[in-house]
């Protein structure tokens, strides 16, 4: 029952931080829409074909302007990842976590609280977006450390999968929300959500538990056993005191001196030596810059190329997160088969960059087409990093090399997620650069990108094919 609250509690936290961030890819083009479309001007002192934008994004450098508000949060985002994780494993994850929602739920009102103040000055909102950023990065090394303290390696990468749909329904939910009020006030698509999230943080502060410990049930079982361990899952299905793993209620459950007796939280350079943290960093670097391009850019390249209206464009959008959902459950499934994390990663990433440019070349043929296409893109690209992100992340943070120390789930979730946040602040940022140039040249820097993230895995596959001949060897007897 523990077990399931942290999930469904993780899982509706991460939701509603996806859920703050997704107004503002909907409220774009109200700040600067198509003014001819609408009444005649009643302000003739007024530019003709900008009067009912809002200022300053009412120039011609609007797209750039838009462009800073993005960077501006995923940059704060990226490098504030970095520190989040340290903080995460010397506080308390439940006061961390909480405070950082309120605090999100605050910064994404502020934003549209902007509306109903009248201001129209560009640094308020940019400051805004780079608080947000800083704050929003208290979620993920949070809710991953959580999951990771409640469930052992055994079925951890389906449990991650199917958990981690909550960034897809956190986009799809903020979008929807946005959408009711961005044409009439456009400040409650940020004020409702901000709302939202602060309300759910407040929830997690009353009921979120962060170790089996504190409610008298017993750890799971990561890497510190042999390999003939029992099934962790099996060990930790029991909801009795500790007593059932061999240490008795009094020793474990309420003692004040075991806070005392934990390791120590791991360093940051310490993070870094585990086998596996650089490699699988770098790959998400590289596979997060193609999922946050599609994200940001995939309304308009269907818009552009497709020649649907502006919704249409955003509904077919979702169909690519509805693939990243069915991609992290089939990448998570497979990894637990096979036990290749790393294997799994890159046969999907190698099979997305022929996907990508047949999405680029025939994807708009047809509507029943482009939806395929779609989903499938949307598993191939997404699922990798949903792998990463998750059931990885939390591997690491348990490696058999700390020697039974799980201080370090939110330090590893930090650094893996937090160089990952780079190629998200690059990949929308190089496809504005390049889109001028043709749309060809931005799939074609997505499959680049996609194949190096194959390549930083390669070590490590190796590693896991080698494991995989010698335990054959061993089954035939050689």
């Amino acid at each position: 029952r523990y077990r399931g609250l942290t999930l469904v509690l993780t899982f509706l936290c991460y939701t509603s931080y996806h859920l703050s961030r997704k107004p503002i890819s909907i409220v774009k083009s109200q700040l600067h829409p198509n003014c001819s479309a609408l009444d005649p001007n009643p302000r003739n002192d007024s530019n003709s074909s900008t009067w009912c934008s809002w200022a300053p994004f009412d120039g011609d450098n609007y797209k750039e302007l838009f462009g800073a508000l993005d960077n501006a949060f995923l940059v704060a985002y990226a490098i504030g990842m970095f520190i989040s994780g340290i903080f995460g494993e010397r506080l308390p994850l439940r006061y961390y976590l909480s405070g950082g929602m309120v605090l999100s739920g605050l910064f994404t009102a502020l934003f549209g609280l902007g509306y109903f103040w009248d201001i129209h000055v560009l640094w308020y909102f940019i400051i805004v977006q780079v608080c947000n950023g800083l704050v929003q990065t208290t979620g993920w090394p949070s809710v991953v450390a959580c999951v990771g303290n409640w469930f052992g390696k055994g079925k951890r990468g389906l449990i991650m999968g199917i958990w981690n749909s909550h960034t897809s329904v956190g986009n799809i939910l903020g979008s929807l929300i946005a959408g009711v009020w961005v044409s009439s006030a456009w400040g409650l698509s940020f004020v409702v959500p901000g709302i939202i999230i602060a309300a759910v943080g407040i929830i997690c502060f009353f009921f979120l538990v962060e170790y089996p410990e504190d409610v008298g049930c017993s750890p799971p079982l990561h890497h510190v056993m042999t390999s003939n361990e029992k099934d962790p899952e099996a060990v930790t299905s029991n909801e009795g005191p500790l007593s059932v793993s061999g240490h008795s209620g009094a020793d474990r459950s309420d003692s004040p001196k075991e806070p005392a007796e934990e390791p120590e939280a791991i360093s940051f350079l310490g993070a870094l030596r585990i086998p596996g943290v650089v490699e699988f960093s770098l790959c998400l670097l590289f596979a997060k810059l193609v999922s946050y391009t599609f994200l940001y850019w995939l309304p308009l390249y269907i818009v552009n190329v497709a020649h649907f209206g502006a919704k249409e464009a955003g509904d077919l959008s979702t169909l690519f997160d509805v693939g990243g959902i069915l991609g992290g459950i089939f990448a998570g499934l497979i990894s637990d088969y096979t036990g290749g994390r790393a294997t799994t990663c890159c046969v999907m990433l190698v099979i997305a960059a022929p996907m990508l440019f047949l999405y680029n070349h025939v994807g708009q043929n047809g509507i029943g087409t482009s939806i395929a296409m779609l989903i499938v893109c949307g598993a191939l690209v997404n699922g990798p990093y949903a792998l990463i992100t998750t059931a990885v992340s939390a591997d690491l943070g348990t490696h058999e090399s700390l020697k039974g120390n799980a201080k370090a789930l939110s330090t590893v979730t930090a650094i893996i997620d937090g160089t990952g946040s780079i190629g998200a602040a690059l990949g929308p940022l190089l496809a504005g650069l390049i889109s001028p140039t043709g749309w060809n040249n931005v799939f074609y820097m997505l499959i680049a990108a996609d194949v190096l993230a194959c390549l930083f895995l390669a070590r490590v596959v190796v590693k896991e094919v080698r494991g995989w001949c010698g335990c054959m060897v061993r089954k035939r007897g050689y």
